[in-house]
């Protein structure tokens, strides 16, 4: 899916810069920006969530920088504008961990809000500048929704469909720890896509029955009892991902045990997962912000890292250090290894991109065509690249960045070279160095209590196994909650793997509460209703 994003960027960009660029109004890209990069959001969901998280997006960034242009009309101070800088990547930062917004994560609203900090600014003009981030958010929002709802209305759910296919015929094929624990993961945001599409269609029926025949394949541990289950051929699996993600109509090969229990299962989690009252999505997000939450270790980390990289920078002799704001904000991962990891990608693809920069920045003075195309060009670039490697993604990320400031006006080139290597260097060596002092010790102590919900759901799904005839609901409730946990369970042990400086981790516990978890779901399986008939037609 990775040229979704990045066509959808570069439609979502070219609109309203081809509108400016008529009306010779190029000095106000800067602001149709930050709508435009809206569009990179949410290409993972289903439409009807998509809608919402686009919208969410939007206010998101438009929030982030009303708050950065006030302050940059009321005061020309450094020391200010890098303090709300940093205040606003870690709140940011908070913010999109807390609601899992996927990639691109924070990085995007911290560099819209840490240059519009830097930008020449009058109060008055702020209520128009936040209206043309509005109008290219609007543009953004149709691009990533509206379009593509009305060409293939199922599209991510049938993704979602086939990544947990291809994950479980992987584990067909070599079954072992690791494939299984991400078949586990895939199914579990399969289904999750699926109950987050809103109303059941045809095609999602027939799109649940496949997840049914994924979910089969974990159902034994024994290899060879799989190995005579048609579902379990991993050449059969993985045809079935072929056609389930291509246009045509979805397989619908014969129903596995239990999708009569598993459909009626579905439906029972949809109807009691939709909202019971006014703010229960709000209450939710509270509880994971709350005093105890794992994630504010990570946002402390980024409001001082980047606080620190700011003032370095400026002390330096840097005008405008949003750039080492940004580098440092982007370096904050789930955890230091991570981190570390990122700090190197990062500054290889920045110290490269300002050397490509350099060397097309004579070309995109040559008129506002050349600027605009070179710019829609590595905003593609940036985002096919990313997914695949970060350091080569951020190698077309940096000619991108520099050259939006060419908008407004000219700027010394060897200025800007110098400026963008020295903020490179100065966010990530403070950025890592912050990353290492400030310790997260609840990444510990979030294992904990990820082990005892995954004891307390197997202990859930056992009893409820006991029952002489379970109902299907219940069963399949029981289930899920499970598999939820073990996913979470799996994410907190990776998280705190990669932290430094905490206290001994019990891994030993953990892989037995995995290993017992996967045989409660395997028994769970055993326990479906009956088979549902098979349709008639062959396909959806």
């Amino acid at each position: 899916m990775w040229w979704k994003p990045a066509s959808s960027v570069v439609v979502a960009t070219a609109i309203p810069n081809l509108v400016l660029f008529s009306v010779d109004r190029l000095d106000l890209v800067m602001y149709t920006m930050a709508g435009s990069l809206c569009a990179l959001y949410g290409h993972s969901l289903p439409y009807a969530r998509r809608a919402r998280t686009v919208t969410a997006v939007v206010i998101g960034m438009l929030a982030g920088l009303a708050v950065s242009l006030v302050a940059a009309s009321l005061t020309g101070s450094a020391a200010v504008l890098i303090a709300v800088g940093a205040l606003l990547a870690a709140g940011q930062k908070l913010l999109c961990d807390a609601t899992r917004i996927g990639p691109p994560g924070p990085v995007i609203f911290t560099f819209v809000s840490s240059a519009a900090l830097f930008a020449p600014q009058h109060l008055g003009q702020v209520p128009g500048h936040l209206a043309l981030t509005l109008g290219a958010g609007a543009v953004s929002w149709l691009v990533t929704v509206a379009a593509p709802a009305l060409i293939r209305r199922e599209g991510p759910e049938r993704h979602a469909t086939a990544r947990a296919l291809n994950a479980a015929a992987a584990y067909a094929a070599e079954p072992g720890h690791r494939t299984r624990r991400a078949a586990v993961a895939a199914v579990h945001a399969a289904w999750q896509t699926l109950l987050a599409a809103g109303r059941p269609t045809p095609v999602r029926r027939a799109l649940e029955r496949l997840v049914v025949h994924a979910e089969a394949v974990l159902s034994t541990d024994a290899p060879e009892q799989r190995a005579g289950a048609p579902a379990a051929d991993p050449g059969l699996l993985r045809a079935w991902a072929g056609q389930t993600r291509a246009r045509g109509p979805v397989p619908t090969p014969p129903a596995a045990p239990g999708t009569a229990a598993e459909l009626f299962g579905i439906d029972a989690e949809r109807t009691a997962g939709r909202p019971t009252g006014p703010g229960a999505a709000r209450r939710a997000l509270l509880r994971r912000l709350g005093p105890g939450s794992p994630l504010l270790p990570v946002a402390a980390r980024t409001l001082i890292g980047c606080a620190l990289a700011g003032y370095a920078s400026s002390a330096a002799g840097v005008g405008r250090p949003y750039w080492a704001i940004v580098t440092a904000a982007s370096l904050y991962q789930a955890n230091v290894t991570l981190s570390w990891n990122r700090t190197l990608q990062r500054t290889l693809g920045n110290l490269l991109g300002v050397l490509v920069f350099a060397a097309v920045l004579p070309v995109t003075r040559t008129g506002p065509p050349a600027l605009i195309g070179f710019c829609l060009f590595f905003s593609f670039a940036a985002e096919a690249l990313i997914t695949r490697n970060y350091w080569l993604g951020s190698v077309a990320v940096t000619p991108m960045a520099l050259l939006v400031l060419e908008y407004a006006g000219s700027h010394p080139a060897g200025e800007l070279i110098g400026d963008r290597v020295l903020d490179t260097v100065i966010g990530a060596a403070v950025g890592f160095l912050v990353a290492v002092l400030v310790t997260n010790r609840r990444a510990t102590g979030r294992v904990e209590t990820a082990l005892a919900a995954a004891e307390l759901a197997r202990a859930h799904a056992v009893q409820t196994l006991a029952a002489p005839a379970p109902a299907p609901a219940a069963l399949e409730a029981a289930r899920r909650r499970l598999t939820g946990s073990l996913v979470e369970l799996r994410e907190a042990q990776d998280t705190a793997a990669g932290e430094w400086w905490q206290r001994a981790l019990p891994q030993e516990e953990v892989l037995a509460a995995e290993q017992a978890g996967h045989r409660t779901l395997a028994a769970t399986a055993t326990r479906q209703g009956p088979v549902a008939p098979a349709p008639e037609n062959g396909a959806v």
